[in-house]
């Protein structure tokens, strides 16, 4: 499955998402079909929103698959292996590692194709750092692209390269380990809400019952919705990082 086809179907997920999230939101603050109808074009921001989580998490997946792939054409040059055939030669390696459908597996492949095509693997490095959003790759590339022109040691360059990136993704992993048991929390205090107000309408209908279906019952609750969601917005902003 190519990097376009596992977009869509992710995008068709959140869609599937949101579907479930109006229901929720439609029965938990308003019990009110006009209310999830009304609540549904919010599916495209939520779509957005999901996308650039997936992308984030792509890029991350993305950097970590680089580092080894650089390794894997350190190697092969230190076999012998010229330039264009060290990355053919990882190719094969993130392959064999990662699978086809895998993001690096899917750019190497990219790779090797171009360079059937006679392209320059400095340019197609260059391209694929612009691609890829990763600043690392961007940086590699820049720093690859100049040791080509002038005639530097790559060997020495790739595993510098490698090193620096395994550094950073180290640091990131600490990050995201200290942050986890604080995102297991998030989650639960997102669901609390709900939790609370579907609880109280099962015990306690007739207090609840005010809020419903009438104009200042409809603005309070509308009003506790944005609250919430700013709340959740900010939340999700704090925890979402890049090293």
């Amino acid at each position: 499955m190519s990097k376009n086809s596992r977009e869509a179907v992710f995008m068709i997920r959140a869609l599937f998402e949101w579907a479930a999230i109006d229901a929720l939101v439609a029965y938990v603050f308003y019990r009110s079909f006009i209310a999830l109808l009304i609540l549904a074009p919010l599916a495209v921001p939520y779509v957005r929103f999901r996308r650039s989580q997936w992308k984030r998490e792509n890029r991350s997946i993305l950097a970590v698959q680089f580092r080894e792939s650089i390794l894997a054409v350190s190697t092969a040059l230190n076999a012998g292996y010229s330039v264009e055939n060290a990355f053919i030669e990882a190719y094969h390696d993130m392959k064999e590692m990662y699978g086809e459908e895998a993001p690096i597996t899917e750019e190497y492949h990219r790779i090797v194709l171009r360079l059937r095509d006679n392209e320059q693997i400095e340019y197609i490095i260059k391209d694929f750092g612009r691609r890829s959003g990763i600043e690392d790759i961007n940086d590699f590339a820049a720093v690859f692209e100049a040791a080509k022109r002038i005639g530097g040691d790559l060997t020495k360059i790739i595993r510098r390269a490698a090193t620096n990136i395994s550094d950073k993704i180290d640091v990131k992993r600490e990050i995201e380990t200290s942050m986890s048991a604080r995102k297991l929390e998030l989650r639960v205090m997102e669901a609390v809400p709900f939790g609370i107000l579907l609880y109280l309408q099962g015990g306690s209908s007739d207090f609840m019952s005010v809020l419903y279906h009438n104009p200042m019952g409809q603005a309070l609750m509308t009003a506790a919705l944005i609250l919430y969601v700013t709340g959740v917005l900010i939340a999700e902003k704090i925890i979402s990082f890049e090293v």
